[in-house]
């Protein structure tokens, strides 16, 4: 079974990107095929890091047929969802009859969704379970980027949703010293480069790895939302 892998939350700053540069990075790390795909325009962060990713341009018409054609050739394709882009999946899906789709080609859907502590992130994850329902999977991701506070999220009728009806699962991303992630905005390194930079120090090498091992954990317990499968 192959699987699409959408990381997508209409609201901005909720760490999709960060996800995405990271979970590539666990791809190259276990040595699993993928195709990468960046679709934002003005940031394009996930092609910085990882220079090998595609891009795709939503504002071509029918720019986001790249998606099923990088499927074709690939049990796993990792796309990073610009901002703002909800509605435009959402249309595009219901045209082409995703379901019909997926099913023609053998692959599984999952919308990777960071949220953290505003309403708004939180919302957009309402949106997604609500048009798509059952015809796909959902991996949560809880980004204590900013604040180590769900409580917007635990108590809204999307986690029971997800968690009761949907099969929805839940991953944490650790919050990364700001000292870290600023530098390897400098160095244009991910952390598995980072740990080997010499820009980087004992200690903050360390750093570095016991988040990834905490993360590439969360990612793996995930796993057969995540991956494709035999």
């Amino acid at each position: 079974m192959k699987r699409l892998d959408l990381i997508l939350n209409g609201k901005g700053g909720v760490g999709k990107s960060f996800f995405a540069v990271n979970f590539v990075q666990y791809l190259k790390d276990k040595g699993i095929a993928h195709t990468a795909i960046d679709s934002d325009n003005e940031n394009s962060t996930l092609k910085r890091f990882h220079p090998d990713t595609r891009f795709l341009d939503l504002a071509e018409r029918r720019g986001l047929d790249g998606i099923f054609s990088a499927l074709e050739k690939s049990n796993l394709v990792v796309m990073d969802c610009r901002a703002a882009s909800t509605d435009l999946f959402i249309d595009f899906f219901n045209v082409i009859d995703v379901s019909t789709v997926l099913s023609a080609m053998g692959a599984a859907l999952t919308f990777i969704m960071p949220v953290n502590h505003e309403s708004d992130s939180v919302d957009q994850v309402q949106r997604l379970a609500d048009q798509f329902g059952k015809k796909c999977s959902y991996v949560v991701v809880r980004n204590a980027a900013h604040s180590e506070s769900f409580e917007l999220f635990e108590a809204s009728e999307v986690r029971a949703q997800l968690k009761d009806k949907l099969g929805g699962r839940e991953i944490a991303m650790a919050q990364l010293q700001d000292w870290l992630v600023v530098a390897m905005n400098q160095e244009n390194v991910t952390v598995t480069a980072a740990a080997k930079h010499p820009a980087f120090g004992l200690l903050d090498r360390q750093r570095l790895q016991t988040w990834q091992r905490k993360l590439y954990t969360e990612i793996e317990s995930a796993a057969d939302l995540l991956l494709p499968t035999k």
